[in-house]
């Protein structure tokens, strides 16, 4: 077992978590970072010990000892050249959702991983919840017998809704419901999405930006398999602490059903002080004391290890492409009303049917 010298790209919210986790790990023999926020970079560097911190990432790519690079840089417009200059430099890559902004990009990407040999992989921080990979336990091994239907329900406050939806043009579907979009179509694989409907909900984004944001969106996906499932997603649910987020799930199946309840209703802290008090973030969660509670620094360590003990990774990009089809065609669903037919190939070209 080998250490490996490892980058972190932007070190923000996302970002720092990753870097705080590595700089932890004994797999990591040195941790560099790349951050465009001198004073973000600086506090940054002086907690995780970073062997070198810049404020270009290119500068990074340059070092030809390290083998590892985590892209969590913001807008998300940054993703796809970023991650190409990385593979470009033969550096393994884990990229923070979504892949790209166009199919074709994502492609690249792809094309680009598989000649070079390396490791690619998108950050659907969820499959590494606990609760999540239960809920797939019991469709993979029948538990609940054949899958007939699914619902899942994820709302964050407006807080971070605005702070999302003020940096790129991206809805509700591509940058909340793709996290959902991922599990369900990874407990039911092998079977294919074919058709998605979609419609948006519009209230506060709307009125508060003067923006065609929509507050909720609601999508219906139906498989080649015959089983339909159905994502919600907003962000605008009032401001009850900075990174709420709660999430349902349904999932049921001939022989059974399995309902989640992945919120803040399960740590509640009451005090005569403060009165009640949700405590305790479910996404991507937070450092508590000796330990973390949340999906992201188990996923982050997944990655080193692929990396290092050269593993197969959890999430390929060929999956992360077909999420990134799915929720494509649920915005021209509800832009135009119609169903939308899978697969589209290329983004550009999208087909929808009446």
């Amino acid at each position: 077992m080998k250490p490996i010298d490892v980058a972190v790209i932007g070190t923000g919210w996302c970002g720092g978590i990753r870097a705080e986790t590595l700089a932890a790990h004994p797999l990591v023999r040195s941790l560099h970072l790349a951050e465009t926020n001198p004073e973000r970079l600086r506090e940054m560097a002086a907690k995780t010990k970073a062997a070198t911190a810049v404020s270009d990432f290119r500068d990074l790519l340059k070092i030809k000892t390290i083998e590892a690079v985590y892209i969590s840089a913001t807008p998300e417009s940054t993703h796809y050249p970023m991650a190409k200059e990385s593979l470009a430099a033969g550096k393994h890559v884990f990229l923070e959702k979504p892949i790209a902004l166009e199919l074709a990009e994502a492609d690249e990407l792809i094309a680009l991983s598989k000649q070079k040999n390396l490791k690619f992989t998108i950050g659907y921080s969820q499959r590494f919840n606990p609760k999540y990979a239960y809920v797939r336990k019991c469709i993979r091994d029948g538990t609940i017998g054949k899958p007939v239907s699914a619902l899942v329900s994820r709302h964050i406050t407006r807080n971070l809704g605005k702070k999302i939806s003020g940096r790129i043009k991206l809805s509700p579907a591509a940058m909340e419901a793709t996290h959902d979009l991922d599990f369900v179509l990874w407990c039911l694989e092998p079977a294919k999405p074919i058709r998605v409907y979609s419609q948006t909900n519009f209230g506060t984004m709307r009125e508060t930006s003067g923006a065609q944001i929509p507050d909720t969106q609601w999508i219906t996906v139906t498989m080649d398999s015959g089983v339909s499932f159905v994502i919600g997603a907003g962000w605008t649910l009032p401001p009850g602490y900075p990174n709420f987020s709660t999430t349902w799930i349904e999932f049921v199946g001939t022989e059974g059903a399995i309902m989640v309840d992945d919120s803040h209703r399960d740590v509640v802290l009451n005090t005569m002080d403060k009165g009640m008090v949700l405590p305790m973030s479910t996404m991507p969660g937070e450092a508590v004391d000796h330990t973390y509670a949340g999906p992201m620094a188990a996923e982050t360590i997944h990655f080193l290890e692929a990396v290092a003990l050269d593993r197969p990774v959890l999430v390929t990009a060929e999956h992360a492409r077909m999420v990134m089809e799915v929720y494509i065609a649920a915005d021209l669903s509800a832009e135009t009303n119609q169903i939308v037919s899978l697969p589209m190939g290329d983004s550009k070209k999208v087909r929808a049917v009446a």
